[in-house]
């Protein structure tokens, strides 16, 4: 009687284990009380979901506490990271360019309004059409050269621009001049909201 008991209580325990381990490796398993989660079917119609784009329902159950936390947390950080969209309305875009020092009449203050183009700049919409393709989420479009960058002692002439207003939301305070040759490929990759000087 023992050992019938016993055989009786390892099959159980084999059986429990086997169950346990389809549920981890993704196989289906079934256990009391708890329905198997269908496989998807090949001819069934696919669409969007959580799981397949990697969403937070992946992880949990859909609406339990913790599923709902996770997604609204999800969004949270979504919208965090995605830069705001450029909209036909949006006249935040707006650059004051002060030039000295090119001459053939490139020297004076443009106003540059992005969103759509326009203001006094004399290449309004291809000046807003290299910031859109420069600029990056998370970079500053504006920023200065590094302090420890390696740069080749080239003069560019004396050339100098003054770079203030809004673009995508933050403030600008740009100076840019062609002292040498770092100062003059940040100065040539903002042509032509900088103009050209043909060094």
């Amino acid at each position: 009687m023992l050992r019938r008991l016993l055989l009786t209580a390892a099959v159980s325990a084999s059986a429990a284990l086997s169950s346990a381990s389809g549920a981890v490796a993704g196989t289906p398993a079934e256990a009391p009380g708890i329905s198997p989660v269908p496989a998807a079917s090949p001819s069934a119609p696919s669409g969007p979901s959580a799981a397949s784009t990697g969403g937070p329902a992946s992880l949990f159950p859909a609406g339990t506490p913790s599923s709902r936390a996770v997604a609204a947390a999800y969004g949270v950080v979504l919208k965090a990271l995605m830069p705001p969209p450029a909209r036909p309305d949006d006249s935040s875009d707006r650059l004051t360019v002060t030039v000295a020092g090119v001459g053939g009449g490139a020297d004076g203050t443009f106003e540059l309004e992005c969103h759509p183009a326009g203001g006094t700049h004399p290449h309004a919409a291809e000046a807003c059409d290299r910031l859109d393709r420069m600029t990056t989420w998370g970079k500053d479009t504006f920023a200065p050269v590094p302090p420890d960058s390696m740069c080749t002692m080239v003069y560019g002439g004396p050339a100098t621009a003054h770079v203030t207003g809004t673009w995508a939301g933050r403030p600008v305070d740009a100076r840019y001049d062609r002292s040498n040759g770092c100062e003059i490929s940040r100065w040539n990759a903002l042509v032509p909201v900088l103009p050209g000087t043909g060094s």
